[in-house]
């Protein structure tokens, strides 16, 4: 089989063979064009030391020189080379105390993860497959190199990245590879918080989110997203009459379809998410259903009747039910926030999922100018979009889900009400309403040079004159702000 090398890889390649060494491509950039996939990397392998390899080329960095690593730089594009190596022993699941630099290829692949990336390629002999990685491809299967959980006792990532790989390439996982995954599954407790973010995005962003499942059954999730097992517990729902569908509870059913639907519903495309948008989304999508499962609701001995004693008879003073509800939305807010700092997500991403969770059941009753200024305000404007997109998944996944009549009456009434509030969002957008502080005919320091006091009743009188001007947009001039303040300061 020949593989398209692109100009870069080739020359390096030629570059090292001319010198007297071997080299290949190497790892996911074959199996990625066997499959007729773009790689997104190219990695190159070779019997060259680090120091033949920075002789041989003009431009190099020391990547990871200690373990055989040199980026090359070509076209201001980096092209890693590495050194065939013998990893040692590893000393807490994840990297070895040292390595050997060996001049087989055979040792150099025998220590890579799974088949279908322990094959390598050049031109002159075809693609270098000792442990059946093309046979795998077309079975699709995920089997690791060797023996299974010799792998995943070097690397316990390794186990997290199978599902990653089944999810990416819609493959299944090998029975042995699936059983040691199960056994060294408490290892991945030893792996960074950052590599298993990045893992789990990975899965998210697939097109096989349902590989979470396996992931749970394999006792994966219980380690690295246990808000996941909670979720396939189920709330309510798993105990009521809608029971449990395929053994997991509906609430992990709609949320895994509602991860899978987020991104691809959008019904413009020129308003297209990117990739960190599409990120939040789903992250919002799998945790708002984590906060409906009903495990977040607040303690009943907080809110119980207080009975008086100074009174004849008994005297209750029940706790208001919005209490209840704003104590049970804080602490939806407060786990959300903590899972996702627990998984060291950015701050934008953390605050985006943790208000699109907080508002995800937000919905407009009327749909109106007024109404969505409104909403836009509430929300936030660039929010917006978002949460749109958020609730069209879940509305849509728990059509899927439960298929119950009232249920597919409720999806049939609902679904245009809310595109028809998209619309308007679009509109209100286009046209440049005033939605914001920020977009008011008049600043803090107008109040002030008008005779307000400086302090937070500014801040007040500002939010007063915005709720006005999201009726009446005509208000939105200097002087008309300067005088509805004045007639209510």
């Amino acid at each position: 089989m020949d593989i398209r090398l692109p100009e870069e890889v080739k020359n390096i390649i030629d570059t090292l063979q001319k010198a007297g060494f071997q080299a290949y491509a190497v790892g996911g950039c074959v199996r990625d064009a066997i499959l007729g996939r773009k790689p997104q990397d190219w990695d190159i392998t070779t019997s060259a030391k680090p120091e033949d390899v920075k002789s041989l080329f003009k431009r190099t960095v020391d990547t990871g020189i200690k373990h055989g690593t040199v980026t090359v730089m070509m076209n201001h594009e980096g092209f890693e080379v590495t050194t065939y190596r013998i990893d040692g022993e590893y000393e807490d699941c994840r990297h070895p105390k040292e390595v050997t630099f060996t001049t087989q290829l055979s040792e150099d692949l025998l220590r890579r993860d799974f088949t279908i990336n322990a094959m390598a390629y050049n031109e002159k002999e075809g693609v270098v497959d000792l442990f059946g990685g093309r046979e795998d491809l077309e079975k699709g299967l995920i089997r690791c190199v060797g023996e299974a959980t010799e792998r995943f006792d070097e690397d316990a990532l390794r186990i997290l990245r199978a599902f990653r790989f089944a999810a990416q390439l819609g493959f299944e996982i090998d029975e042995k590879t699936f059983e040691a995954a199960k056994e060294k599954a408490p290892n991945l407790a030893k792996v960074s918080a950052e590599r298993i973010r990045t893992e789990l995005n990975k899965i998210l962003l697939s097109n096989g989110p349902d590989r979470l499942f396996a992931a749970q059954e394999a006792g994966v999730t219980k380690v690295v997203l246990p808000e996941f097992d909670r979720i396939l517990a189920g709330g309510a729902d798993a105990r009521g009459l809608q029971g449990v569908k395929s053994g997991k509870a509906m609430s992990g059913m709609r949320a895994v379809k509602a991860v899978s639907l987020v991104g691809s519903i959008a019904t413009d495309p020129n308003n297209a998410f990117d990739e960190k948008d599409l990120l939040t989304l789903k992250w919002a999508a799998l945790l708002s259903e984590y906060t409906d499962t009903g495990l977040f609701k607040a303690d009943a001995k907080d809110f119980t009747e207080v009975r008086g004693k100074d009174e004849p008879g008994e005297r209750y003073e029940a706790v208001a039910t919005s209490e209840m509800a704003d104590a049970e939305e804080s602490m939806k807010h407060d786990k959300v926030r903590e899972i996702m700092t627990r998984l060291k997500f950015d701050n934008e991403t953390r605050d985006k999922v943790v208000r699109l969770v907080d508002f995800h059941r937000q919905k407009l009753i009327i749909v109106n100018d007024v109404a969505v200024r409104g909403f836009m305000k509430k929300i936030g404007p660039s929010l917006c979009p978002l949460l749109f997109e958020l609730q069209t998944a879940e509305m849509l996944a728990d059509g899927f889900v439960n298929t119950d009549g009232d249920n597919t009456v409720r999806v049939a009434k609902n679904l245009p009400k809310l595109n028809k509030a998209k619309e308007a969002y679009r509109i209100i957008s286009e046209r440049g309403d005033c939605v914001s502080v920020g977009q008011l005919a008049v600043t803090g320091n107008d109040l002030i040079e008008a005779g307000f006091e400086k302090g937070p009743e500014i801040g007040k009188m500002l939010d007063f004159l915005l709720d006005k001007v999201l009726v009446d947009q005509s208000l939105n001039q200097k002087q008309k702000l300067l005088d509805l303040a004045c007639l209510n300061y």
